[in-house]
């Protein structure tokens, strides 16, 4: 099996296909009033599932997290410490919510965190210095 992409379930189709295509600039495959929209990434397709929609299809009710919660992170990297920082500037400006600001970690990361409308964790970090 390949990995192709990967998939959340939302409430707010509207607000998350905003927030992903105009904050972290993700670009949109199809139609914003689908039930599951397909967005992609530097080739990694990504998927918002309405959850309503994906309960009805599965005939399962299911159970979500609310407020900032952290079953996974979705994972994005920049060139290098200086670009983390502009990155956390640039999507808190655009209305991101901070988790955490820009930290050089012990093994050589820098990193931050914010949150998507939903509370999904988004990372923005560089393992290089740069010049």
């Amino acid at each position: 099996m390949k990995l192709d992409g990967f998939g959340i379930f939302v409430k707010d189709m509207a607000v998350m296909i905003r927030f992903y295509r105009d904050v972290l600039g993700f670009e949109i495959k199809e139609a914003e009033d689908s039930a599951n929209v397909f967005l992609e990434k530097d080739g990694t397709l990504f998927l918002l599932f309405g959850r309503k929609d994906f309960e009805k299809m599965s005939q399962k009710e299911l159970h979500y997290a609310e407020k900032i919660h952290g079953h996974f992170e979705i994972a994005l990297s920049v060139e290098d410490y200086a670009a983390v920082d502009r990155a956390y500037e640039e999507v808190i400006a655009k209305g991101a919510k901070s988790v955490m600001e820009p930290t050089t970690e012990p093994w050589g990361q820098r990193a931050c965190y914010i949150a998507d409308p939903e509370g999904n964790l988004v990372e923005i970090g560089s393992f290089h210095k740069g010049e």
